[in-house]
């Protein structure tokens, strides 16, 4: 298989990284929660899902969106625009900017969300049926649409280029990086904060989940539900969380003196054509976009150091992505897939991961899969489990595959 390219080589800038997850709810406290092996997530028993099979999920604590936001633009944003509006002011002041003398015009906005404000659609239909037409918010559209979380970060930061939203089911975030990485190529923007956010504590869609046998019912042992490449693995488990970029040009970044953490040096995207939930068995759609990705940023394969992969901690998809990496990238990289500690966040995951891989080429450490006690002997990669391992590596990968099989991938290289 080979990967065709008409651009020449572009290294998107990564200046700036905000983070809101289970893990943490800072980017250095969500890079602790997946780093260090003393880190316990925050997976919760529900209520509201008491009756289901799969009554808990990850979720944020410690942080007060109201007190952040302040409760008059709190509540003109679902919880998800919410996160992304806090990881977004992070990302932005990591990477040095000031929206009150940027040029807003050149910053873009692209965030990616699989499902928008589900929970507050199940909240109206229950005030709906059981209360009347009168009794609907006149906010629901605008509050669970899946730009939703665009439209709230760019209003926030002032951002006046273009603002857009991705869904893509569970790549929907490494879309949005890599949508990004794009714009910038082009010259469109010359900033674009970029990644996913999601928060999706919907009985409705859990309810679905458990019926279609995708989510762990380990009731019992939340905790050590998500296993990834385990062997007991049965199933993801739900997280929210938000995770977002400042990407920039190159040359705009150095002009201003700018910290660079990393570059986006390559993005492929494919689709499986396949099923409407289950990944191509072959693995020949994330293939291809992990391919077209190499190609993109000019790094063979052989330079890759690290992985950080999808990796849900469902039978099939974990070893259908890790035969296609070792068939891709041999056996030498490290792998590890970080949902054992945030959660499958489904729309967020490519932001939040990314994010993480970029910390993980700063530290030259590669966080653990955690909860890996029984590694599946099929699983043909080197998985790094129980505690974090230091590396040497120049340049790494992120993997997305999403439901409808839409695959993305990204390489990274160290600055």
């Amino acid at each position: 298989m080979t990967a065709r390219h008409r651009h020449e080589p572009f290294a998107a800038a990564v200046t700036g990284i905000g983070l809101v997850t289970a893990a943490g709810a800072t980017a250095a406290a969500t890079w602790h929660g997946v780093s260090e092996a003393d880190a316990a997530p925050s997976v919760l028993h529900r209520p509201e899902l008491h009756d289901l099979p799969c009554d808990f999920m990850y979720t944020i604590t410690g942080l007060d969106t109201r007190a952040v936001l302040g409760v008059a633009t709190q509540r003109l944003m679902d919880r998800f625009s919410q996160l992304a509006v806090i990881a977004a002011r992070e990302a932005v002041a990591d990477a040095g900017l000031d929206p009150s003398v940027w040029d807003s015009g050149r910053v873009g906005v692209v965030i990616g969300s699989a499902h928008g404000g589900l929970p507050f659609y199940d909240e109206q239909h229950t005030a709906l049926t059981e209360r009347g037409a009168r009794r609907v918010s006149p906010k629901l559209a605008p509050l669970t649409v899946v730009n939703g979380a665009a439209s709230s970060v760019a209003t926030d930061l002032g951002a006046h280029g273009p603002s857009q939203a991705v869904s893509t089911a569970c790549s929907s975030g490494t879309v949005a990086i890599g949508t990004a990485h794009q714009m910038l190529r082009t010259g469109a923007c010359d900033i674009v904060v970029a990644g996913g956010a999601e928060s999706v504590c919907s009985r409705l869609l859990i309810a679905s989940a458990c019926q279609l046998k995708a989510v762990s019912t380990r009731r019992d042992d939340p905790e050590a539900a998500c296993r990834p490449f385990d062997t007991h693995r049965d199933g993801f488990v739900v997280g929210e969380g938000a995770g977002l970029l400042v990407l920039e040009r190159p040359d705009h970044a150095a002009a201003r003196g700018a910290t660079v953490r990393a570059h986006i040096a390559g993005y492929g995207a494919s689709s499986d054509a396949y099923s409407a939930v289950a990944p191509d068995p072959d693995g020949l759609g994330i293939e291809r976009a992990l391919r077209t990705a190499l190609a993109d940023a000019g790094v063979a394969a052989t330079d890759i150091g690290h992985v950080n992969a999808h990796g849900t901690s469902t039978v099939a998809n974990d070893l259908i992505e890790a035969t296609m990496l070792r068939r891709v990238l041999g056996e030498h990289p490290l792998v590890t897939s970080t949902k054992a500690m945030t959660g499958h966040t489904l729309g967020a995951a490519g932001g939040i991961e990314t994010a993480l891989t970029v910390l993980a080429l700063q530290h030259q450490l590669v966080p653990p899969t955690v909860n890996l006690d029984a590694p599946d002997p099929e699983i043909p990669i080197e998985v790094v489990s129980k505690e974090a391992r230091a590396g040497a590596f120049d340049a790494a990968v992120k993997t997305s595959l999403g439901f409808g099989g839409h695959n993305a991938a990204l390489v990274l290289t160290r600055a």
